[in-house]
């Protein structure tokens, strides 16, 4: 007497085979700009110099992620995925930025207005090719 359990295990192996195609993100997609020096001081740590990341991976938020102030310290994964010029984005480049900024009040303003975030010149850098004033993003806490 033969058992059913094949076409548990072949449900089984098709559900796992499904799950390796479909890309399940947990992202949010915004815009992103950049802004220079000078970057003191902060909304989040005023004049504190020791408030910026050793790799300058920092940024400030825009109105959509501020929270009043909660997004202070807060940590970012950051990845372009558009632009209006072709070849702007570095392809499957993604950086951790730290939120020690408020966009709307930043000292140097940002290349482009009421982003979702504005990048400081080295985060922007890492994460595109070409100078433009303002990409498409996708982030995550």
């Amino acid at each position: 007497m033969q058992t059913q359990q094949w076409p548990v295990f072949q449900l089984v192996s098709y559900v796992l085979i499904l799950s390796q195609l479909v890309y399940f993100s947990y992202a949010d997609v915004g815009t992103a700009a950049q802004y220079s020096p000078p970057y003191l001081p902060t909304a989040c740590y005023g004049d504190d110099q020791t408030q910026f990341p050793s790799s300058n991976l920092f940024a400030a938020a825009g109105d959509g992620i501020w929270d009043n102030g909660a997004s202070c310290g807060r940590q970012y994964l950051v990845r372009c995925i558009s632009a209006s010029q072709p070849g702007t984005c570095v392809e499957d480049q993604t950086i951790q930025v730290k939120i020690v900024d408020y966009a709307p009040t930043a000292q140097s303003p940002p290349s482009t207005q009421s982003t979702t975030i504005v990048l400081s010149e080295t985060a922007f850098g890492g994460i595109t090719n070409i100078a433009v004033d303002s990409i498409n993003i996708e982030f995550q806490q």
